[in-house]
């Protein structure tokens, strides 16, 4: 089994997250009490927070890039980044290391490509929605995403980082987010990006209008699949 190494923190509600959906897969996949070799790197959130306000996505490649290479150095197979905005730095990172970091964008792709789905509604912190390298990726493999309007933008933001980003879930937000989802729905979306890794705490994707994809699970599952990838060609092969 490769080991994982996940850049968490951002926030660690998510991360928290990965942890356990990781582990659960492989379980799931090996049996008995099997869990993820996995290393997770932390960092303050707050920090990491105050560079994207200061609009400083250097420094914050430099940063993610030197955790980066921290786990590789410890034996990471392979890097995730836990949250969907910190990849519009994402290249940078992967320049720094000669492990495979896992795109989240990529993969969610795979799953819309997979499902049939082209138009899905991005909902996500306002970074990602409005910075570009999220819209100009998925455009890149033949995926054309919808964005809420600006003041649904606002709406959705500001529940990410106000409410899920400090572990608090409240109805009334999710009711929110079910009316710009109803919105899109009007305006010809076909399926619903839950693009921000915290997103999973208040909507389920599977109770949704439209079908959901939900990166922080896509995302999880990537890994597992590098990571029991060789062991289980091996088995398959013996058997």
């Amino acid at each position: 089994m490769e080991t994982i190494g996940l850049i968490g923190g951002m926030s660690f509600e998510s991360s928290a997250v990965y942890y356990r959906v990781v582990n659960e897969m492989v379980r799931d996949r090996k049996g008995g009490l099997a869990s993820a070799e996995l290393i997770l790197h932390s960092v303050n959130f707050e920090e990491i927070v105050a560079l994207q306000k200061a609009g400083d996505w250097d420094m914050a490649a430099r940063r993610l890039a030197d955790v980066a290479l921290r786990l590789q150095i410890a034996g990471a197979g392979c890097i995730l980044i836990c949250t969907n905005t910190m990849h519009l730095i994402a290249d940078k990172v992967a320049e720094k290391i000669s492990v495979p970091l896992i795109h989240i964008i990529d993969e969610t792709a795979k799953s819309l490509h997979a499902a049939g789905r082209k138009r899905p509604l991005l909902l996500a912190t306002r970074y990602t929605m409005e910075h570009g390298f999220y819209s100009d990726r998925m455009k890149s493999l033949d995926v054309d995403i919808m964005v809420p309007d600006a003041s649904d933008r606002t709406t959705v933001h500001d529940i990410i980082f106000n409410e899920l980003c400090a572990g608090k879930v409240l109805g009334s937000s999710r009711d929110k987010l079910m009316t710009v989802i109803a919105r899109a729905v009007e305006n010809g979306a076909d399926s619903i990006i839950l693009g921000c890794t915290e997103i999973c705490l208040i909507l389920d994707p599977d109770h949704l209008p439209l079908p959901g994809f939900d990166t922080t699970a896509i995302h999880a599952r990537a890994a597992v699949d590098f990571a029991l990838g060789a062991d289980e060609t091996a088995e398959e092969e013996a058997a």
